[in-house]
Order: structure tokens, then sequence, then C-alpha cells
């Protein structure tokens, strides 16, 4: 079988090459580069250290070892997504894009062919039926990253490869330390993946600039403060609004008149509810029939918590009834669905406004 591993420099996709490598496979390695260096918001973008892990571990298992230059088809296509979405006032998620149309998507495009399948260090799982591949989740479920693979094609499924979904994140740790892994005592990535060092805001603001608006109280229509545009701020966001007596927590946009609505208090009503608008609802197996799915388990963000409800699919429109009351529901945003046992990740749907 030919393998194709992804290897970031980070720990959890260093490790997959020793558990290839123990199952007697030999995986040829890819770097994909992404991080937009001649563009000046990603001066930062930490690649070289990287690169110079990935060559370690290739040179340590005996491996081929390539550079993959994705760049201008991430700025095409994720970056692009990310900006057009916070334009519009929704919330994006680039790191589910960048499964869709870069690890599985670009880079199959141009090397996939090569080989039966794509090896990523994401925390998931995978198994097969009659009915083909299914998406499922990790052992460890505080790093469970299906959430992330929720919006993949089919196709991209079948060609999918975990070898760390059946391990806790602690013993992954300690794997890279037995080898003596660069990267063994590395924190965790936190952020967007094409962002490096660079703080989300001043990204926004470097692509789009500033629109000065009011920031009103819902519940009174009274003036609070002042944003400097409403792309700078998402449903449930509670830091960075810089209004006193809080907490404040934002609630509502009025992009056509560049307002942000807040609500003060530790647990305004106003934060929650109960039932989600779904637009572009995508199954990742489409052998199994699911027209007839109604209890469900779903997330609206990558969390170890899933929340339970019901999925109504008729001809006035998609919705998910939650069995209680959520925060932070916001326009854009990826829900990822899954079975009430939380072991089938069954597919995604982008929240409505």
């Amino acid at each position: 079988m030919k393998i194709a591993a992804l290897v970031s420099g980070g720990v959890d996709s260093s490790v997959t090459i020793p558990l290839l490598k123990e199952q007697g496979f030999n995986p040829h390695i890819f770097y994909i580069k992404i991080g937009m260096e001649d563009q000046s918001a990603f001066m930062d973008c930490p690649s070289e250290e990287d690169i110079e892990i990935t060559q370690w571990i290739a040179k340590k298992y005996n491996c081929e070892f390539d550079i993959v230059d994705l760049q201008h088809e991430y700025w095409s296509s994720v970056v692009k997504y990310t900006i057009d979405s916070v334009k519009k006032g929704l919330t994006p998620n680039p790191d589910i894009m960048c499964n869709l149309l870069i690890k599985f998507g670009a880079f199959n495009d141009k090397h996939g062919n090569e080989f039966d399948k794509i090896v990523t260090g994401h925390y998931a799982t995978n198994y097969e039926t009659e009915e083909g591949i299914f998406l499922s989740t990790a052992a460890d479920k505080v790093k469970d990253q299906t959430y992330f693979l929720g919006n993949i094609t089919y196709p991209q499924l079948q060609k999918t490869m975990f070898p760390i979904g059946d391990l806790p994140k602690s013993q992954v740790r300690e794997i890279a330390t037995k080898i003596k892994l660069p990267s063994a005592g590395r924190p965790d990535s936190q952020g967007i993946c094409f962002l490096g060092k660079i703080n989300y805001s001043d990204f926004i603001k470097n692509q789009i600039g500033e629109m000065p608006g009011e920031i009103r109280e819902l519940e009174t229509n009274d003036l609070i403060g002042e944003h400097k545009g409403f792309w700078f701020h998402t449903i449930g966001q509670r830091r960075g609004l810089k209004l006193s007596g809080g907490p404040w927590f934002v609630v509502k946009k009025d992009i056509d008149n560049n307002i942000v609505y807040a609500s003060k208090g530790y647990d305004p009503i106003s934060r929650y509810n109960d039932t989600i608008y779904l637009e572009d609802i995508h199954f990742l197996n489409p052998n199994h029939n699911y027209n007839n799915l109604r209890s469900i388990k779903f997330k609206i963000r990558h969390q170890p918590e899933f929340n339970s409800g019901i999925l109504i699919q008729d001809e006035i429109g998609n919705k998910i009834v939650s069995d209680s009351s959520i925060s932070g529901v916001a326009p854009g945003q990826f829900t990822v669905i899954y079975d009430r046992e939380e072991k089938t990740c069954i597919g995604s749907a982008v929240i409505l406004g």
C-alpha cells in the first residue's frame, strides 16, 4: 500500500511515522507549505523550524520527503473563503475548509493519485461496513478532531488514515519523547492554521480594514460603545468589546447598518437558542440512507462535549431543535452531526443567519 503522510512538524503528525513503520508501511512524507511568506501579514509564519523537524523524521525513518507548495491554492480558496465570510458578517471556520480544500483537496489533486491512503495526525478514526467507510470519533474524546473533518467528501474520506486516532494524547507525547522527537515538548497549536504568529484581528484589519460603528444594548437599544467593524465580532463573543460594567456578550449584528448588539450579565437569556437553522447539509457517506434520521448529537464548535437534539428535514427547511438551549449560535459556523452513541460523525451543515 502506498501511503502519503502529511507531516507539519508538530507532535501529532510526526508520531504517525513511527506508528506506520511499526505496521510495516514505508510512507512518503510531505510537508505542505501554505504560509504566505510573500505577504506582509505572514512574515512571522514559522515554517523553517517545522520543515527541519519533518526532514529529521524522514531521515530517521528512511522515508522519502518532499515539500509541496500550496500557497497559491490556499490563498485562493481557504483565505478567500475566510475574508468573504467575515465581510458578510458570518463566522467562518478556515480549519474545516483546509481539510476539504487543501489537505484532502489540492494535495490529493496534485499527488494523491499516486497513493492509496493519505495520513494525517488528526484525532479521529474510521470504520468500514458493507455500505463503505464511515468517519468515527477518536479514543481521546477531549482531543477528538472529527469536527474539523465533517465536511470532507466521500472520496476523500475513503483515502483517510488516522494512525493516532486510537491513542490518548498522553501516549502520543510518550512516543514522541521516547523517539527524542525535537517537537516532543511543543505545546498544542492554537488558532487558525494559516496565521502563524499573526493575531486574527490584525489579519482581518490588514485584509479588510476598519469601519467604525455603534455597539448597542439589545434589550434597550441604548448606545453603549463603538466598534471598529462588525467583522471583528462574532455571536457569543465576550472579549474585545471594551465595555465597562460587564460582562457583555455579542448577541446580534445588523450588517446593513454596521451595528453590533450586546447583552449584559453573566448568563443573559439572549445568548441562548434552541433552534438552529441549517443550509447545505452534507452527509459523509452517501451510501447510507439518512432520510429518516432524527435523534442526533451535534457540535457547533470544536469542543469535547456533545449537544443532543432532533434533526428536522422537510420542504420548509432544515433545522436542529436542541434538547437544551445553547449559546453562541453564529451564522456561517459549521454544525457537525453525530449519532446518538457519539461514535459516528454523520456529516455537517452551515448555520443560517
